[in-house]
């Protein structure tokens, strides 16, 4: 698997054959489970930056629809995953809050792709993040968080909701789940791959 020209600086040494590292964004909306995804897949302790929410927050922060959560992402969330012995993934989860949305260039600065993790009750809040990363030709897949282990809706009819292109991949995961997630993300460096392949083959 080649990603040269990604910008990727960690590289870690391997024992033999050659091993390439990709950096990988988390984003959505607040509240999706953008630091439980990075947590339940990382199979090291996943560096977060979660703070408790406080007064600043009322009237900014939509809680209505995640009345239990006391904590927020400040800045990013950091975790790593070796998919076979030759890939290994950087995960960057991004804050959800527009307020911290200044951050997102870069985080992105160097990423192959980006996984968009959306609630279906929300959909409206992964707007953002689609936009950005489209703007930005960015490869993106849709991640439909089942929350409660329940899957509410098909994801064509997410697809259609969202108006995205045909091509772009919209999966339903649990974030929760360390095997559900990691589906996840080998699903994007798939589409990743077969871009970059479709883009080579292309007339000029």
């Amino acid at each position: 698997m080649d990603f040269a020209g990604s910008d990727m600086s960690h590289r870690p040494p391997a024992p033999s054959g050659r091993v390439t590292s990709a950096k990988i964004v988390i984003a959505g909306g607040f509240g999706v489970g953008k630091t439980t995804l990075v947590g339940s897949v990382s199979e090291i302790t996943p560096l977060t930056t979660e703070a408790i929410m406080t007064s600043a927050g009322v009237g900014v922060d939509d809680t209505r629809q995640v009345p239990g959560k006391t904590t927020t992402t400040v800045a990013m969330d950091f975790g790593r995953i070796s998919i076979d012995r030759d890939l290994i993934l950087y995960l960057f989860g991004t804050p959800g809050q527009t307020r911290f949305w200044f951050m997102w260039d870069e985080l992105v600065r160097g990423a192959i792709g980006a996984v968009v993790l959306v609630d279906t009750r929300r959909l409206a809040d992964c707007f953002a993040a689609i936009d950005f990363f489209e703007h930005r030709r960015l490869p993106y897949l849709v991640a439909i968080n089942c929350f409660d282990g329940m899957q509410y809706h098909d994801p064509q009819d997410v697809r259609d909701a969202l108006a995205i292109s045909s091509d772009v991949p919209v999966v339903a995961c649990d974030a929760r789940n360390r095997e559900s997630t990691k589906h996840v993300l080998i699903s994007l460096v798939e589409y990743v791959l077969t871009m970059r392949r479709s883009r080579a083959v292309a007339p000029a």
